[in-house]
């Protein structure tokens, strides 16, 4: 929209998976790489959490990988980049180009003033809004294209989740804008 800068767009988790290796003995790397922890009784795969950059990698024995708790993309570089060393260290041979890709983002970000629920209920496509205040206190609204998930408080603050990368979610929050226009112009 017209030069926008998204001042309080903030990435909250970016997550990220693919294929890193053919395969993982997972009891091996989680006895040879210090934080690495491995509980088959609690979840199948072994839990590797670095601390700089702060993120945690779900490594499974087929090779796949889920990379969490990442706050930009420069980190997420850097995070994948210190995990395939670690498992190289380890001793497993990883592919020399890892299929990784982001899955999700997950942004919050201020619209800078109330939003009446109700009236946005009551003004947007029901079929694409749940909204259940006794349940949850925010309304939940799918946005078709691009595919994002907005969860819509009354303090005006968004959380947005689905996008693949930022211009997705920024596309994401200019529709959402555009469509709230009216409930929040009826509010001055």
């Amino acid at each position: 929209m017209d030069g926008k800068t998204y001042a309080s767009l903030k990435i909250e988790n970016i997550v990220a998976s693919g294929v890193i290796a053919e395969a993982i003995d997972l009891a091996e790397i989680s006895e040879k790489i210090d934080g690495c922890e491995l509980n088959t009784k609690r979840f199948p795969g072994a839990v590797y959490r670095i601390d700089n950059p702060k993120m945690a990698s779900l490594i499974f024995s087929s090779g796949k990988v889920v990379l969490t708790g990442i706050r930009n993309e420069a980190a997420l570089d850097e995070g994948l980049a210190k995990v395939l060393a670690s498992l190289k260290e380890a001793g497993v041979k990883v592919l020399d180009v890892p299929r990784v890709a982001v899955t999700n983002i997950v942004c919050s970000y201020d619209i800078g003033r109330f939003i009446n629920l109700n009236r946005v209920v009551a003004t947007l496509s029901l079929e694409a809004i749940e909204y259940e205040p006794e349940q949850f206190p925010g309304l939940v609204y799918r946005i078709k294209d691009p595919k994002i998930v907005a969860l819509l408080f009354s303090s005006g603050k968004i959380i947005l989740t689905g996008g693949k990368n930022l211009d997705d979610v920024r596309r994401g929050l200019d529709f959402l804008e555009e469509s709230l226009k009216d409930v929040l112009t009826e509010q001055k």
